[in-house]
């Protein structure tokens, strides 16, 4: 199951990649604000048997850690205080207060606004619970889902929610953004079949991710976009626009200042705030956003006390920017908090769309030229782990050779796979010693040059005379510490190869284009990777624009494996077919593997309130802390807010 792909994040704890990319707080938050998703295991046994059954939860790992009649989880405080204001910075700017379409930037933070059909848990990676709905029920081959939805469930404006809404949310998702079409391609009809229930058909059987997919739909209220703005314009989810939205959510938009602030105060008579799925969570009375350019300025809004919390990308600074008196003086909390989901593969994209990277050959060069070793002395302060796999951290990961059920899968497509897979366990280049850096460099030559690759007069070109070139597209000048050494590395090879930065809405626009040679962009897995490995890898993705397959892969043995793994039977089936596809992927060397961290940094000031426990998949800052009248009045004027 993936992080979720949906279009209206309610996180907006950003790692500042520069991309502003908002991931969703459901299941989990993860990349950029923290993401999982759902994990194969055993749905429960009882649900195989009897199509009928209701669930108030579902889960692929085992049974759900709450029954139904717990009254709240054990990572919140139930009974936390509601109040105060949270300030937060987002790097970029924004045009639309639309997060579904594909058109303009859209505002971080809208996912606040809306409620999902099933809540996902940050503690439980492959669990959702009833939300919107009150229970959910399936037949024993996964043809169909039905849901119950909640009387007392009402949008914000008191009306409530039918099924003619979820249905309505469906089509529409689908309608607006290729990637919802492509996530939601096999619900092929949603019903009205009760007064409070809608029932999705799906075109296949046996996969059993669809019910909790479903779990993650975004309900949107059909009679606000049936009807038309105060001025007089049709509402359309594939348009921009500044109009407030309407949602079910526990916030509601307050105001903005269009570009650079975003103000969302807590709905208080929330209809699910007593939900035992809601109980201790969305505290803040207010979350304020405000925009920067970039890092620096708003790392100085921070240290000024004009932003309360701080989640820190870079290694370096996190050693050496945190010197600063309110830190001294125990007002600022630095905190290293551990997180245990599965570590995504983050890495150099190479685009397979560009003439220059249709050689594997090539690829691999790349790869060998990375000196991470040295990167992560200089610049990161040994604080990082080397990537080596698409499902790292996980028993998903593929090591050694093929064996068992893994080498039966991977014989099945032999004739569309490297052949290295069967016989070399793949791991990454290392840099210990100047011999190292002798023996990368010269094994990257040499595959350049089987490539048809030779130097002349400095020059790498191959027999038609064309230079071999590559240019890094960035959105942060952050990005220059790790890409600026590996071109100069490049550069000895004969690779003529630059850096380019951009703003982050150019950078949106030229990722979604697929206008790039190479990117770092990130592939956020879960314990139960499923249909969205269709996005992330398969072929069909490859010319959707705005879909997640920046590599341009398109290969019909990573699509059959795709298939193995969504079509998985049970937990031994789906480990070995993800490393299948693990092994399969990495020995087409598509990407040049960077690093990840295993645990969260923070900084907040100290005016905080947390659980005892927090999740263990994601700090979950927005979801479960909150805000300490008390702590914030001895910091001082103007923080007892």
């Amino acid at each position: 199951m993936p992080v979720v792909p949906s279009p209206a994040p309610r996180a907006t704890e950003t790692r500042n990649t520069g991309r502003n990319k908002t991931i969703r707080c459901g299941l989990a938050c993860g990349l950029i604000f923290g993401g999982l998703g759902l994990a194969w295991g055993s749905l429960p046994l009882k649900a195989q048997s009897a199509g009928d059954e209701r669930h108030h939860a579902l889960s692929l790992v085992g049974e759900p850690k709450f029954g139904a009649d717990f009254k709240a989880f054990d990572w919140v405080n139930p009974d936390a205080p509601k109040a105060g204001t949270v300030r937060l910075w987002v790097q970029g700017t924004f045009d639309t207060l639309n997060g579904f379409g594909i058109r303009g930037n859209a505002a971080s933070g809208l996912g606040l606004v809306y409620d999902t059909m099933m809540a996902g848990s940050p503690d439980e990676p492959s669990t959702e619970y009833c939300l919107v709905c009150e229970w959910v029920s399936y037949p024993p081959d996964f043809s169909s889902a039905t849901f119950e939805l909640r009387e007392q469930a009402r949008f914000n404006d008191g009306r409530p929610i039918t099924p003619e809404d979820a249905i309505f949310s469906l089509e529409a998702l689908k309608k607006a953004n290729p990637r919802q079409a492509a996530y939601y391609k096999n619900v092929v009809k949603a019903e009205k079949t009760g007064e409070r229930q809608v029932t999705f058909r799906f075109d296949e059987t046996g996969n059993r991710e669809l019910p909790q997919i479903l779990g993650q739909l975004v309900i949107l209220p059909k009679h606000f976009y049936e009807a038309k703005s105060a001025g007089g314009d049709a509402r359309d989810l594939d348009r921009a626009t500044l109009e407030p939205p309407l949602g079910s959510g526990p916030y509601r938009l307050k105001s903005l200042e269009p570009g650079r602030t975003l103000i969302y105060e807590r709905v208080k008579d929330w209809w699910a705030k007593d939900l035992p799925v809601s109980k201790g969570q969305w505290n803040f009375d207010e979350i304020r956003l405000t925009y920067y350019r970039d890092k620096t300025p708003a790392f100085e809004a921070f240290k000024s006390g004009q932003v309360d919390f701080w989640r820190e990308n870079s290694a370096k600074d996190w050693v050496t920017r945190f010197e600063f008196d309110a830190v001294k003086q125990g007002q600022v909390k630095q905190e290293k908090i551990p997180i245990a989901r599965v570590a995504p593969m983050q890495a150099f994209v190479m685009n397979l769309r560009r003439k220059q990277f249709q050689d594997a050959r090539v690829r691999r060069a790349f790869n060998f030229a990375f000196n991470f070793e040295l990167a992560n002395k200089n610049l990161f302060y040994d604080q990082y782990v080397r990537v080596d796999s698409y499902f790292g951290n996980s028993e998903l990961a593929a090591t050694g050779l093929p064996e068992g059920r893994e080498l039966e899968l991977l014989k099945e497509v032999e004739k569309e796979i490297p052949p290295e897979v069967f016989t070399t366990a793949w791991t990454n280049p290392v840099y210990k010693t100047p011999e190292d850096e002798r023996k990368n460099l010269g094994a990257a030559a040499r595959l350049l040059a089987e490539a048809g690759y030779t130097v002349r007069n400095g020059v790498l070109a191959n027999a038609a005379g064309e230079q071999l070139t590559a240019e890094f597209l960035g959105a942060s000048p952050d990005s220059e510490r790790l890409v600026l050494p590996y071109i100069a590395d490049l550069k000895k090879l004969g690779i003529k190869a630059n850096l380019r930065i951009v703003d982050s809405s150019q950078f949106q626009s030229r990722e979604r284009n697929f206008d790039f040679d190479i990117i770092t962009d990130q592939f956020p897995q879960s314990n139960s990777p499923g249909n969205e490995q269709r996005d992330f890898f398969g072929s069909a993705a490859a010319d959707a624009k705005g879909s997640r397959n920046t590599i341009g892969m398109k290969n019909p043995g990573i699509d059959k494996l795709i298939e193995k793994v969504v079509f998985a039977k049970d937990r031994a089936e789906l480990i070995a077919a993800t490393r299948a596809l693990d092994r399969v992927l990495l020995w087409n060397h598509v990407v040049v593997p960077q690093y990840h961290l295993p645990f969260d940094r923070v900084a907040t000031w100290n005016m905080f309130g947390r659980p005892a426990k927090l999740p263990s998949q994601a700090t979950s800052f927005q979801q479960v802390w909150w805000f300490d009248e008390t702590a914030a009045a001895k910091l001082g004027p103007g923080r007892g807010r």
